[in-house]
């Protein structure tokens, strides 16, 4: 029976299954000269270059909209008054001419 290769493409998109090494961690993360995607040490598909100053951008964007997410959510979004009023009846009017 043949082995199954533990890494290549499928489609265009590689994957890799190969047990992970410290340094292949490091290495992949940070390569300067490459585009902004790099593949993935392990698993399927593409990560973030950091040695590449667009990845920073996303990340400082994706943190950004994390942080205003969550000092949203901790606003509660309305006031008491407004939940109360909420939760009140309505009376609606159809008016058949």
């Amino acid at each position: 029976m043949a082995d199954k290769p533990s890494s290549g493409e499928i489609l265009g998109i590689p994957y890799n299954f190969e047990r992970p090494s410290l340094g292949r961690l490091l290495s992949s993360y940070w390569q300067p000269g490459k585009g902004m995607l790099v593949e993935k040490p392990f698993g399927i598909g593409y990560t973030l270059n950091l040695a590449n100053w667009r990845s920073w951008i996303v990340l400082a964007v994706a943190g950004g909209l994390y942080y205003q997410q969550t000092q949203s959510a901790g606003a509660g979004g309305a006031s008491d008054d407004d939940a109360a009023a909420d939760d009140e009846p309505v009376e609606v009017i159809v008016d058949d001419d």
